[in-house]
């Protein structure tokens, strides 16, 4: 096959059906020269698993189907900004729900912006099952927000 986004969405479409499983997709972000960028959308965004998922899987067939790819790159989404006050933004979506579980959340800091692995940390009080569930929410909307997210600490 030749090098074309037509020729690339086809082999991704062979793909989906297991991305989609998982909750995620792909999308093609440009083509430019030899080099295809993708957008992994989703759980795959956010997946510790999504560079091998990149590198064995996606790539790999991108590379056996149409040989003149040279690279197939993650890019980032855009989104928000990772600062203090968009983090508060997304868990002041939660606090209602938190507070009726009888618990409270509260940003401790945002470190390493910019940097390869970002890091959020935060200070929760509560107990319960609910709590558990809600920890679960908030790394997974802070994660979908800022897809750069490397780490979400819950102490």
């Amino acid at each position: 096959m030749e090098l074309s986004l037509e020729n690339v969405e086809k082999v991704l479409d062979e793909l989906r059906p297991y991305l989609i499983a998982d909750g995620g997709n792909c999308s093609v972000h440009e083509i430019d020269g030899a080099t295809v960028k993708l957008l992994l959308e989703g759980a795959c965004g956010s997946c510790v698993s999504s560079a091998v998922t990149m590198s064995m899987g996606i790539e790999k067939r991108l590379k056996e189907k149409i040989p003149e790819i040279e690279a197939v790159v993650q890019v980032a989404p855009e989104g928000p900004e990772l600062n203090e006050e968009n983090v508060e933004g997304v868990l002041n979506e939660v606090r209602p729900f938190l507070n009726v579980a009888g618990g409270t959340i509260e940003l401790t800091s945002v470190t390493g912006v910019g940097g390869p692995q970002p890091m959020v940390r935060l200070k929760m009080s509560g107990t319960g099952s609910a709590i558990n569930s809600v920890k679960m929410e908030i790394t997974q909307r802070l994660r979908r927000n800022f897809p750069s997210i490397g780490q979400v600490i819950i102490k």
